[in-house]
This record gives structure tokens, C-alpha cells and sequence, in this order.
């Protein structure tokens, strides 16, 4: 596991979005939120945002990410593990699958009470401690426990704080995801930019504050800007809630959806949604 040579290496930078959100409580709370979903849900229903999935085969990936990420706070790692092994207990019947991803959030809860959060480990992205792990759990954990929701056609609540740092650790981790997202290569381009403006919450109405984020795409990579560049003007920029824009990133809302807004060149953010699938 190593981040490609065709992307920006450039330490992203440490926001203070991130210390807003505790992880480690979050992530119990959204698990307890999946486990309610799905457990009179039919595990049979398909998941129209992780194609080719059932219920069943969601609930499987979000607690086997809890263990094996569990696991690698418990060995401390420090360079690249050679192995996904881990022993997922995981039921013969899927019925128990629900009260098997509520043990999951429990192994994930031990972990992290034997692990500091500011204990340096290797991560595969920016950061290189412990709290990497918590915090992109929780976002799979998250985002999962909104694919479960979207497929049973209800619309999910996102608290606004968790959504905002979740969008940031999206784009602050991104340019170090080729290693599984090999299309990021392809997200480059002649000094361009890209604004994503949360129009929710406290600032000056247009987002302004703690909703704002800048990418900026050359033509050997690209990275999020610094909170000073909120000012710059942006090729394109697209508006909506910070609920919305978590989705969006994601991929589960398109640019186009009648939540959002958008202006400048169209091209530049076709290019970006496809390339940027997580």
C-alpha cells in the first residue's frame, strides 16, 4: 500500500474541522443508527449507491472495516500491513447480522480505548496516527448507514459538524487514494479550481467559514488549498448543504441534483466526479 508517484505528496494540512467531530463516540452512534436501519429491513434489497450489493453484503463490509481497522490500532502498525486477515466472527445466518455489526462498533470501541489517538502509526493518508483510523471509520460507517438508508427510500440526516469534517477528510485523504482508486491519477489540469461551499450553518450566507473548501488541479496532481484561498475565485464552484456535498463527493447525489447549485465549466467538474469515486 503506497500512494502513487502521479499524485500531490504535499502534507495536507491539519484543519481545525477535524477536532470539532469526536470519532471515536461518533462512530458508536452511527453504528447504532445502521443496526436500527437494517434490522426488519429485507437484507435482499439491492443498494443503488454500492452497485451490485445487497443490504446484506453493506452490513458485511461496514463491520468487516470496523475489525480489521480494530485491528490495526491494536498492533500499533507502522508501515504497510501485508495482510487483510482478520477474524470477523461473522454469523452463518444472515439474521444475525445486525446484532453482528453492533458487536462490531464494541471491538472498534476496545480498540480505541487501548490505542491514544495521537499515537503516530502509519496511515495511508495524511495523517500518521492513531485518529486516522477513527475518523475514516466513522466516514465509511457513515456513509454506509446512508447507502442503507437511500436504498430503503428514506432520506438520511447528517449532523451538519459531522458532515463538514467528513467532507474534509474526504478531499484532505483523496490525492493519497489511487493505490484502490486508480482513476485519482487522471485528476489533473492546467491551474485549475474547483470550490465546494456549504451554504448551511453560521457565515456570511454564502458559506464562508467553516464550509469552504478549495481544490486546486495542476497539471502533475492537485490538492486542497489552505483556508486562506477561500477568497479566490474558483473555475467552477458547487453549492448545498454540507449534508448534500458529503453525499455529492461520494457520489451518491449527482452535481446536477435540484438540492444543489452550480456554475462555471461544466467540463472541469465532469472531469472531477469521474475521476474522484472513493
Amino acid at each position: 500500500m503506497k500512494t502513487s508517484d502521479n499524485v500531490d505528496h504535499t502534507p495536507a494540512r491539519v484543519d481545525r474541522r477535524a477536532t470539532v467531530v469526536d470519532h471515536r463516540a461518533t462512530v458508536a452512534a452511527e453504528t447504532a443508527r445502521f443496526v436500527t436501519v437494517v434490522r426488519d429491513a429485507d437484507l435482499a434489497t439491492p443498494v443503488p449507491g454500492c452497485p451490485g450489493w445487497t443490504l446484506a453484503d453493506l452490513i458485511k463490509h461496514t463491520g468487516s472495516v470496523q475489525r480489521w481497522f480494530a485491528a490495526l490500532l491494536r498492533a500499533r502498525i507502522q508501515e504497510p500491513p501485508r495482510s487483510r486477515e482478520v477474524d470477523l466472527h461473522l454469523p452463518d445466518q444472515e439474521d444475525g447480522y445486525a446484532d453482528w455489526l453492533a458487536e462490531s462498533a464494541t471491538v472498534a470501541a476496545d480498540a480505541f480505548a487501548a490505542t491514544g489517538p495521537n499515537l503516530p502509526m502509519w496511515a495511508w493518508g495524511a495523517d500518521q496516527h492513531a485518529r486516522f483510523w477513527a475518523r475514516r471509520m466513522l466516514f465509511e460507517t457513515l456513509l454506509h448507514r446512508a447507502d442503507a438508508e437511500l436504498a430503503l427510500g428514506l432520506r438520511p440526516a447528517i449532523d451538519r459538524a459531522v458532515a463538514v469534517d467528513g467532507i474534509d477528510e474526504f478531499l484532505v485523504n483523496l490525492p493519497f487514494a489511487a493505490f484502490f482508486a486508480p482513476h485519482v491519477v487522471n485528476l489533473r489540469a492546467p491551474d485549475r479550481t474547483i470550490r465546494f461551499r456549504a451554504t448551511d450553518g453560521d457565515g456570511d450566507g454564502n458559506g464562508n467559514g467553516d464550509g469552504d473548501w478549495l481544490v486546486h488541479l495542476r497539471s502533475d496532481g492537485f490538492a486542497l488549498a489552505t483556508a486562506d484561498a477561500e477568497a479566490a475565485t474558483a473555475d467552477a464552484t458547487v453549492r448545498g448543504a454540507a449534508r448534500d456535498l458529503l453525499l455529492l463527493v461520494y457520489g451518491r447525489l449527482h452535481h446536477d441534483d435540484a438540492v444543489l447549485s452550480h456554475e462555471g465549466d461544466e467540463g472541469l467538474l465532469t472531469h472531477w466526479f469521474a475521476n474522484s469515486a472513493f
